[in-house]
Protein backbone atom coordinates (compact mmCIF):
# COMPACT_ATOMS: atom_id res chain seq x y z
CA UNK A 1 0.00 0.00 0.00
CA UNK A 2 1.22 3.47 -0.94
CA UNK A 3 -0.33 6.26 1.14
CA UNK A 4 -0.04 9.87 0.05
CA UNK A 5 -0.33 12.44 2.83
CA UNK A 6 -1.05 15.86 1.32
CA UNK A 7 -0.41 18.90 3.49
CA UNK A 8 -2.41 22.11 3.44
CA UNK A 9 -1.78 25.59 2.09
CA UNK A 10 1.50 27.14 3.22
CA UNK A 11 2.38 23.98 5.12
CA UNK A 12 4.89 21.19 4.52
CA UNK A 13 5.68 17.51 5.03
CA UNK A 14 7.11 18.67 8.37
CA UNK A 15 3.72 19.75 9.74
CA UNK A 16 2.53 18.30 13.05
CA UNK A 17 -0.20 16.20 11.37
CA UNK A 18 2.14 14.86 8.69
CA UNK A 19 4.72 13.82 11.29
CA UNK A 20 2.01 12.24 13.43
CA UNK A 21 0.86 10.10 10.49
CA UNK A 22 4.48 9.23 9.67
CA UNK A 23 5.20 8.10 13.24
CA UNK A 24 1.95 6.14 13.48
CA UNK A 25 2.61 4.23 10.27
CA UNK A 26 6.25 3.54 11.14
CA UNK A 27 5.19 2.10 14.46
CA UNK A 28 2.06 0.13 13.56
CA UNK A 29 2.06 -0.32 9.77
CA UNK A 30 5.64 -0.36 8.49
CA UNK A 31 4.46 -2.19 5.37
CA UNK A 32 2.73 1.00 4.21
CA UNK A 33 4.87 3.24 2.02
CA UNK A 34 4.15 6.80 3.11
CA UNK A 35 4.63 9.52 0.52
CA UNK A 36 4.95 13.01 2.03
CA UNK A 37 5.39 15.33 -0.94
CA UNK A 38 6.25 18.99 -0.59
CA UNK A 39 3.42 20.47 -2.63
CA UNK A 40 4.09 23.38 -4.95
CA UNK A 41 2.13 26.53 -4.11
CA UNK A 42 0.67 26.63 -7.65
CA UNK A 43 -2.27 24.19 -7.76
CA UNK A 44 -1.66 23.11 -11.37
CA UNK A 45 1.95 22.20 -10.55
CA UNK A 46 1.02 20.41 -7.33
CA UNK A 47 -1.63 18.29 -9.06
CA UNK A 48 0.63 17.54 -12.05
CA UNK A 49 3.36 16.24 -9.74
CA UNK A 50 0.92 14.09 -7.78
CA UNK A 51 -0.73 12.76 -10.95
CA UNK A 52 2.66 11.74 -12.36
CA UNK A 53 3.58 9.90 -9.18
CA UNK A 54 0.23 8.11 -8.89
CA UNK A 55 0.41 6.97 -12.49
CA UNK A 56 4.05 5.86 -12.16
CA UNK A 57 3.34 3.44 -9.31
CA UNK A 58 1.25 0.34 -9.65
CA UNK A 59 -0.36 -1.41 -6.74
CA UNK A 60 -2.79 -0.23 -4.10
CA UNK A 61 -2.82 3.45 -3.20
CA UNK A 62 -4.80 5.70 -0.87
CA UNK A 63 -4.80 9.33 0.17
CA UNK A 64 -4.92 11.48 3.27
CA UNK A 65 -5.16 15.22 3.04
CA UNK A 66 -5.51 18.16 5.38
CA UNK A 67 -7.21 21.42 4.42
CA UNK A 68 -6.05 22.27 0.87
CA UNK A 69 -4.46 18.81 0.81
CA UNK A 70 -7.94 17.43 1.46
CA UNK A 71 -9.18 19.27 -1.62
CA UNK A 72 -6.35 17.79 -3.69
CA UNK A 73 -6.99 14.34 -2.23
CA UNK A 74 -10.65 14.65 -3.23
CA UNK A 75 -9.73 15.48 -6.82
CA UNK A 76 -7.24 12.63 -7.06
CA UNK A 77 -9.50 10.09 -5.35
CA UNK A 78 -12.32 10.85 -7.75
CA UNK A 79 -10.07 10.68 -10.81
CA UNK A 80 -8.17 7.53 -9.84
CA UNK A 81 -10.86 5.66 -7.89
CA UNK A 82 -8.95 5.81 -4.60
CA UNK A 83 -10.10 6.01 -1.01
CA UNK A 84 -9.23 9.08 1.04
CA UNK A 85 -9.28 10.35 4.61
CA UNK A 86 -9.79 14.11 4.71
CA UNK A 87 -8.92 16.23 7.75
CA UNK A 88 -10.75 19.57 7.88
CA UNK A 89 -10.83 19.61 4.07
CA UNK A 90 -11.07 22.84 2.11
CA UNK A 91 -14.18 22.42 -0.02
CA UNK A 92 -13.95 25.60 -2.13
CA UNK A 93 -10.38 26.84 -1.66
CA UNK A 94 -10.72 29.18 -4.62
CA UNK A 95 -13.05 31.26 -2.42
CA UNK A 96 -11.08 30.86 0.80
CA UNK A 97 -7.63 31.61 -0.61
CA UNK A 98 -8.81 34.66 -2.51
CA UNK A 99 -8.14 36.49 0.77
CA UNK A 100 -4.46 35.46 0.52
CA UNK A 101 -3.66 36.97 -2.88
CA UNK A 102 -0.21 38.51 -2.84
CA UNK A 103 3.18 37.70 -1.32
CA UNK A 104 3.46 34.82 1.15
CA UNK A 105 6.22 33.14 3.15
CA UNK A 106 6.02 29.47 4.06
CA UNK A 107 6.67 29.28 7.83
CA UNK A 108 8.15 25.76 7.53
CA UNK A 109 10.49 26.25 4.58
CA UNK A 110 11.03 30.01 4.42
CA UNK A 111 10.03 29.91 0.73
CA UNK A 112 8.73 33.21 -0.65
CA UNK A 113 5.95 32.97 -3.22
CA UNK A 114 2.98 34.90 -4.53
CA UNK A 115 -0.62 33.74 -4.64
CA UNK A 116 -2.20 35.05 -7.84
CA UNK A 117 -5.69 35.10 -9.34
CA UNK A 118 -4.61 32.43 -11.83
CA UNK A 119 -4.12 30.06 -8.89
CA UNK A 120 -7.76 30.58 -7.88
CA UNK A 121 -8.79 29.72 -11.45
CA UNK A 122 -6.66 26.55 -11.29
CA UNK A 123 -8.38 25.53 -8.06
CA UNK A 124 -11.82 26.23 -9.46
CA UNK A 125 -11.02 24.04 -12.48
CA UNK A 126 -10.26 21.15 -10.07
CA UNK A 127 -13.52 21.48 -8.12
CA UNK A 128 -15.77 18.42 -8.40
CA UNK A 129 -19.48 18.65 -7.66
CA UNK A 130 -21.25 16.34 -7.18
CA UNK A 131 -18.86 13.62 -6.08
CA UNK A 132 -19.17 10.42 -8.11
CA UNK A 133 -18.50 8.07 -5.19
CA UNK A 134 -18.80 9.88 -1.84
CA UNK A 135 -18.48 6.55 0.00
CA UNK A 136 -14.76 6.51 -0.82
CA UNK A 137 -14.21 9.42 1.64
CA UNK A 138 -13.94 9.65 5.40
CA UNK A 139 -14.17 13.28 6.48
CA UNK A 140 -12.82 14.30 9.89
CA UNK A 141 -14.14 17.78 10.62
CA UNK A 142 -14.07 20.09 13.62
CA UNK A 143 -16.95 22.51 14.10
CA UNK A 144 -14.54 24.87 15.87
CA UNK A 145 -12.31 25.17 12.79
CA UNK A 146 -11.39 28.86 12.70
CA UNK A 147 -10.36 28.74 9.02
CA UNK A 148 -13.05 26.66 7.31
CA UNK A 149 -16.83 26.51 7.71
CA UNK A 150 -17.49 22.92 8.76
CA UNK A 151 -20.95 23.02 7.15
CA UNK A 152 -19.38 23.17 3.70
CA UNK A 153 -17.74 19.78 4.28
CA UNK A 154 -20.93 18.34 5.76
CA UNK A 155 -22.92 19.41 2.71
CA UNK A 156 -20.31 18.62 0.03
CA UNK A 157 -19.50 15.12 1.30
CA UNK A 158 -23.06 13.83 1.72
CA UNK A 159 -22.89 10.04 1.51
CA UNK A 160 -19.33 9.92 2.85
CA UNK A 161 -18.34 8.72 6.28
CA UNK A 162 -18.56 11.95 8.28
CA UNK A 163 -17.02 12.46 11.71
CA UNK A 164 -17.94 15.97 12.80
CA UNK A 165 -16.76 16.93 16.27
CA UNK A 166 -17.91 19.92 18.29
CA UNK A 167 -15.15 22.33 19.23
CA UNK A 168 -11.60 21.78 18.09
CA UNK A 169 -9.69 23.90 15.62
CA UNK A 170 -8.11 23.86 12.15
CA UNK A 171 -4.97 22.19 13.52
CA UNK A 172 -7.09 19.13 14.47
CA UNK A 173 -4.81 18.50 17.45
CA UNK A 174 -6.47 15.23 18.47
CA UNK A 175 -5.93 13.47 15.14
CA UNK A 176 -4.02 10.71 16.96
CA UNK A 177 -7.23 9.28 18.41
CA UNK A 178 -8.58 8.64 14.89
CA UNK A 179 -5.44 7.15 13.33
CA UNK A 180 -6.09 3.58 14.57
CA UNK A 181 -9.28 3.54 12.43
CA UNK A 182 -7.57 4.77 9.25
CA UNK A 183 -5.97 1.44 8.19
CA UNK A 184 -9.30 -0.40 8.11
CA UNK A 185 -11.02 2.41 6.19
CA UNK A 186 -8.20 2.61 3.63
CA UNK A 187 -7.87 -1.19 3.35
CA UNK A 188 -4.26 -1.48 4.56
CA UNK A 189 -4.83 -5.17 5.35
Amino acid sequence: MRLYYLHGFNSSPGSAKALLVKDFLARYHPQVELVLPALHFAPAEAIAMLEADIQAHSGPKALMGSSLGGFYATCLAEKHDLKAVLVNPAVRPFELLADYLGPQVNPYTGEHFEVRAEHMAQLQALYIQPLAKPGRFWVLQKQGDEVLDWRQARDHYQGARLTIDAGGDHAFTDLAKYLPQVPAFLDFY
